[in-house]
């Protein structure tokens, strides 16, 4: 919303108010092109198609699994512990399995993703403050050309706070990845802690099965011999 509202307010007239103090045929336009090789709200745009596609296979990857809760429901599996279609549907899915890497991945990809696009703002713009003026040689300027942005503090204030904002979503998504980092540790270590003091009720009866067999094979070697008394 803030996309598509304000920024395209603030930057809609970027290359028509771009003046140069020249006649020069396309100085103009090679001077913008080198200034601004891609519009802000462009590069915003992009920035939010890429932060946004690790969420869409994360729900993606829950849909699949409620499809295939439904096909075993189908299929009348005795596995599957649903009563209906329409409690499959309410179904939250815990994250963990499968699910935890898919949904880890994508807060990852996430930080990855907000971090890059921080570093090319910062270094295609040359910094995050909208210079009132601009000095450009690039040919076919017949000298070095004064150039003027419209509004370069409106647009200075509007990038701190777009830059405000990825900062926030990146903090974010550190603490939200070593939150789930923290719990999967925590709870192998529980798992592993429970197993070495309370082994499992199978190998129980393997060790008690194990043991008759000695007795018996002991029985078999060692028979008692009787004496009938005359």
């Amino acid at each position: 919303m803030i996309l598509v509202v304000a920024a395209e307010r603030v930057w809609g007239d970027e290359q028509d108010d771009f003046i140069c103090n020249t006649l020069q045929p396309g100085c103009k336009n090679v001077c913008y092109d080198h200034f601004f090789p891609i519009s802000h709200i462009r590069l915003w745009a992009l920035q939010l198609i890429f932060v946004s596609t690790p969420a869409l296979l994360v729900a993606m990857h829950v849909a699949y699994r409620r499809h295939e809760k439904k096909r075993q429901f189908r299929k009348g599996d005795q596995k599957c512990e649903y009563k209906d279609i329409e409690e499959i549907r309410r179904q939250r899915f815990r994250i963990e399995g499968s699910l935890w890497w898919t949904y880890t991945s994508s807060i990852f990809c996430r930080l990855v993703f907000e971090a890059v696009f921080m570093y090319a703002f910062y270094f295609m713009y040359d910094g995050f403050r909208m210079p009132r003026l601009m000095k450009c040689d690039a040919w076919p300027c017949p000298n070095i050309v004064d150039c003027f942005v419209s509004r370069p503090t409106e647009k200075t204030v509007f990038t701190i706070f777009m830059i405000a904002v990825s900062s926030i979503c990146i903090l974010l998504n550190v603490a939200e990845l070593c939150y789930l980092l923290t719990k999967f540790f925590l709870r192998r270590s529980k798992k592993a802690g429970n197993a070495k003091h309370h082994p499992n009720h199978e190998n129980k009866e393997e060790t008690k099965q194990n043991e008759m067999n000695e007795l018996i094979s002991d029985s078999c070697q060692n028979p008692v011999i009787g004496f009938s008394s005359s």
